[in-house]
């Protein structure tokens, strides 16, 4: 099962155990209850302080739980964690065996302190570059409090119990066999969400932090390269973001950012929270920003009002809020969001394996997306609303020659109908004849470009028709100490590198405008 690198790895993280752990297998007669057999025994055989048994009795087979010696409970996989999950299997391990986490102190306590039974059973697919998050977060909670049960499920290995559940859209986390959670969710923000007066705490914590000389609200590649530059200048700098690295999370391959010749986004998201870390930069995740106060005279703080209560209060501020996937806004798009409607065919699309699906959009979003699920599924459906596919000719020539697809320009989208509670077709019509189509299927997946988050700023700044904040080539916005940079502005061209430019840039304007602030003498030095 492991090829000679992942086990050379593992075996230098096994070394790390402080203490021994068990490896307690439920198994049937499947194939791949044969193929974690494999697994579990060339793990144990890695290290002295793993053993390996197939007592296990979970009804869930094939699975195998991960328990400190002595002990027969801990985080369960219904998985053979490889490909994406691979990382949340050396860390089950390393923790299990006594392992610290990379967890700041306050939030291990607060996982301590839950109270109650929790009972956590989290929806995954290996392919699924943000399922990992949840994926550890739910183990480690699971490792530290013992009120707390973790076991992790492949979508694509229990297809039967995805069905009678309609898990249509990964991560999915149930608590106590309610649905808790979709979507990619930090530890932090996890606990926050089973801490009821967590809010209250943090309000408190942020309005007595002293002002900043530059607060970046945003923390995406714009707002990363902001805090760097800033930082770099000797100055107070703090970044609030609701979640560090922004859309960068949710994209998978990452090719064209200068220097690096391939990534995804979740490492690139997480090499820009460390460059920020390395300078004394705050950074305050999993805050959302509510309302912006302009300085009340010249020079003066601006203040930075967020969801949870608190206050910031700064001299300067850069706005690098993002952008968000845009919603076709038609009938039934809402109603079945996660239950056939998606906008991750990278995570979601494993879950539709010999299924029908449309996707809507013919830019390069929506055409590699088509490309990417034709492999996966029994047919794709691609609708575009212009007369002509608008991307690269490259990637709609591969698009062409695939025998599964199938696509229709001039089509305007008008409907997502479903039934007992899931998608079961799309509806468009053609905008030259007028005539309307129903395409039967069991999946739809929106790929029609990015909305800026903005909405907050409504009346604060100028924002252009398209909700974009406006800004001169200096990054200036129309309020003084106010700029703003990345996929949230006028710039063109929504791309990773741009923002970091723009980021950048923002952050050498704010430094100006500092410095040529007038110098407030107190009463004893006049």
């Amino acid at each position: 099962m492991l090829d000679s690198t992942l086990t050379s790895q593992l075996s230098s993280y096994l070394a790390m155990l402080r203490q021994p752990i068990r490896l307690i297998a439920s198994l049937d007669d499947s194939a791949k209850a044969g193929e974690m057999r494999e697994l579990l025994g060339e793990i144990a055989a890695l290290s002295d302080k793993v053993s390996f048994d197939e007592s296990g009795s979970d009804a869930r087979k094939p699975s195998f739980v991960i328990a400190k010696e002595g002990e027969t409970s801990g985080v369960r996989f219904a998985a053979i964690p490889l490909g994406h999950e691979f990382t949340s299997l050396v860390l089950a391990l390393l923790w299990t065996g006594g392992h610290p986490p990379k967890v700041e102190p306050e939030v291990i306590e607060q996982i301590k302190a839950l109270e109650g039974e929790h009972r956590f059973e989290v929806y995954m697919s290996l392919s699924c570059h943000n399922c990992p998050d949840v994926v550890q977060a739910a183990s480690l909670m699971a490792i530290v409090n013992p009120n707390i049960q973790t076991v992790v499920i492949d979508g694509g290995l229990f297809q039967e119990e995805v069905e009678r559940r309609q898990v249509l859209a990964v991560p999915l986390m149930y608590r106590n066999g309610e649905v808790f959670g979709s979507g990619r969710m930090l530890l932090e923000e996890i606990v926050a969400k089973l801490d009821v007066k967590s809010d209250e705490r943090e309000a408190a914590r942020l309005n007595e932090k002293d002002p900043f000389d530059v607060l970046i609200v945003g923390g995406g590649p714009a707002g990363a390269a902001a805090a760097v530059y800033a930082a770099r200048k000797g100055i107070r700098v703090g970044v609030a973001a609701e979640r560090f690295g922004g859309q960068v999370n949710d994209t998978m391959a990452i090719e064209n950012y200068i220097s690096v010749l391939e990534t995804d986004g979740p490492k690139f998201a997480a090499a820009l929270e460390a460059q920020v870390r390395h300078y004394d930069v705050d950074i305050m995740n999993l805050q959302r920003a509510d309302k912006l106060l302009p300085a009340s005279e010249p020079g003066g703080l601006i203040e930075v009002q967020l969801a949870n209560g608190g206050t910031l209060k700064s001299k300067t501020v850069i706005l690098s809020t993002g952008a968000r996937w845009r919603n076709v806004n038609v009938p039934g798009e809402q109603e079945y969001k996660n239950k056939g409607v998606a906008y991750c065919p990278h995570c979601d699309g494993p879950l539709f394996k010999g299924k029908r699906v449309s996707v809507i959009g013919g830019g390069n979003s929506g055409v590699e997306a088509a490309i990417d699920l034709a492999g996966l599924v029994a047919h794709v459906t691609l609708v575009e609303f212009a007369d002509a596919l608008k991307a690269d000719a490259v990637l709609v020539s591969k698009l062409k020659s695939l025998p599964n697809v199938t696509i229709h320009v001039n089509a305007q989208t008008t409907e997502i109908t479903g039934t007992d509670g899931k998608v079961n077709g799309l509806r468009y019509k053609d905008r030259v004849s007028g005539v309307e189509t129903l395409v039967e299927l069991e999946g739809v997946f929106v790929q029609i470009g990015l909305v800026p988050n903005t909405e907050w700023l409504k009346g604060d700044v100028n924002l252009s028709r398209f909700g974009e904040i406006e800004i001169d080539a200096k990054g200036h916005t129309n309020v003084p100490g106010v700029f703003a940079a990345g996929d949230c502005t006028t710039v063109p061209y929504k791309q990773i590198v741009i923002a970091a430019g723009d980021g950048s840039k923002a952050a050498l304007s704010a430094f100006d405008y500092l410095i040529r602030q007038p110098v407030v003498l107190d009463a004893v030095d006049a």
